[in-house]
């Protein structure tokens, strides 16, 4: 039974189609759909999956491109007690199947150039009852509502699950809650100011954290999602035009790819229009924001977050405290600590800690993980950071043991990319290091020694990895050298390679 006290994003569906019925929910490939015909079709596919017969709390894995679906499974998954685990589609087959291993869902939606896929791994996998693909048999679900809907959903329960790479080098699946992307969602809101005539421009993938806030995020503000299937810089400036955008999320190289787009327009004299944009926000260096800002009416503004607390939780304009991360936002206690988990004082640096109701319920099935993420009862992120007086966090790198590199915004363990170099018989040895890269922020380099007599050239370790893990965790640079630096235990030194090799 629904509490008196719960509060569903399936609510959010019914609220905005009666305050907003007629206005403009969702804009995909040169059609509006409206909020009422939103919630419409969100119970349609409510009745479709009430009929699969999924038990409470099943999976439901997602592999597709942005599509209007997404928000339609938001809502079924909230009516229904329903867990969507959301797949990165850049992943490789192998690391897409350790995920439905691991999560077990009954079905899976695909879009149609992951049909194959999807099929494969239903006919493969115990726990996979149906494949259903976008475009194809997945409309058969959108059934006649027969009676009012009343979510049963526990709103603290498992509603989505994403893999992260950040842990121990395998994918973990962090779990999110209906409460955590609530209240996630309402502060992006509060420190954006999204409303009703928020537009927001869906570049980052739905599968990604940045991604559902977003997106959902605006929906809660009764504002408008432009859906992009993928990021295509020409089609960007002209749905900003057209749909008058508002906000859009960034990860290198999209700004600077933006930027670019709009400089070869100038050059043309053609007219662009972009004077409804008010933010963009994500990652970026110094040089690109003062480029975006003497182009755009926009500000960008920068944040810091994680998968593990249910997305951001600081924010600033960008150039408001340089160098920062943002302000710490209203519902995170955030503080920083030794490595003897005690507090430290504002302008120290230290690990990350997290508390309060943005931080994630655990990582799928692994309870002694997570008995030492939150010890002492705080989320310990891994990462390093300094909290100046005025509440502002500064980025400070990470911890040895959840070393990242991240490329365009994803995730890189560098223990999953040493495991498919070392799999190649010519390679002894393989520090894998983050290294600026001029496109992507950061890059993957792989300095490796070889076994006596072998040769090997980096297009070929390159085209090696590729076959074993996902295409953005291959390394963009790779060095041959004599030996690797090792520490006193006899393990490569990770600093002294960093240091060696790492500009």
């Amino acid at each position: 039974m629904t509490s008196q006290h719960t509060l569903t994003l399936f609510d959010f569906f019914r609220r905005n189609a009666m305050l907003n019925k007629a206005g403009c929910a969702v804009h995909f490939n040169g059609e509006d759909t409206s909020f009422s015909a939103l919630y419409d079709q969100t119970l349609k596919l409510i009745a479709g999956l009430s009929g699969l017969a999924l038990s409470p709390g099943a999976r439901v894995a997602v592999l597709a491109k942005n599509h209007p679906a997404f928000f339609h499974l938001f809502g079924a998954a909230s009516a229904l007690n329903l867990c969507l685990v959301l797949i990165n589609r850049r992943l490789s087959p192998e690391e897409v199947a350790y995920i439905v291993e691991d999560t077990t869902p009954q079905i899976i939606v695909c879009d149609p150039d992951m049909a194959e896929l999807g099929q494969t791994l239903t006919n493969n996998a115990p726990s996979l009852n149906a494949c259903f693909v976008l475009g194809d048999n997945f409309s058969d679900l959108y059934t006649p509502a027969v009676e009012e809907i009343h979510p049963a959903a526990d709103t603290k329960s498992p509603y989505v699950i994403i893999h992260t790479a950040a842990v121990q080098g395998k994918p973990r699946g962090a779990v999110l809650s209906q409460e955590n992307i609530i209240l996630s969602n309402l502060q992006l809101n509060h420190n954006f100011g999204l409303d009703t005539d928020a537009a927001y421009l869906n570049i980052l993938p739905l599968f990604h954290i940045m991604g559902v806030n977003f997106g959902l995020g605006t929906f809660m503000a009764g504002g408008k999602n432009i859906i992009q299937e993928k990021f295509s810089p020409t089609q960007a400036l002209d749905l900003i035009q057209e749909q008058k955008v508002t906000i859009f999320g960034s990860f290198p190289p999209i700004l600077t790819t933006l930027l670019d787009a709009i400089e070869k327009a100038d050059a043309g004299k053609a007219r662009l229009d972009l004077s409804s944009l008010k933010i963009a926000a994500g990652l970026e260096v110094p040089d690109t924001v003062k480029r975006w800002e003497a182009a755009t009416p926009a500000k960008f503004w920068t944040m810091y977050g994680q998968t593990e607390t249910s997305g951001l939780i600081t924010f600033s304009k960008y150039f408001e405290q340089p160098g920062s991360a943002g302000v710490i936002s209203p519902l995170a206690n955030i503080a920083v600590a030794d490595d003897m988990d005690n507090l430290l004082p504002a302008g120290s640096t230290g690990e990350i800690l997290v508390k309060g109701p943005l931080v994630f319920q655990g990582y799928w099935q692994a309870d002694d993980l997570n008995a030492f993420t939150f010890r002492q009862g705080w989320h310990h992120t891994g990462d390093l950071g300094m909290i100046d007086e005025n509440g502002f966090l500064f980025f400070k790198g990470r911890k040895a043991e959840k070393e990242l590199i991240k490329p365009g915004g994803e995730n890189v363990f560098p223990a999953e990319v040493e495991k498919a170099i070392l799999a190649h018989a010519a390679v002894a040895a393989a520090c894998v290091i983050g290294v600026p890269d001029p496109k992507f922020g950061e890059g993957i380099k792989a300095v490796c020694t070889l076994a006596k007599g072998a040769d090997l050239t980096k297009e070929e370790l390159i085209a090696h990895t590729g076959t074993l893990i996902a295409g953005y965790k291959k390394p963009r640079y790779v060095e041959f050298v004599d030996t690797l630096p090792l520490s006193e235990d006899g393990a490569v030194d990770r600093a002294k390679v960093k240091a060696l090799y790492g500009n």
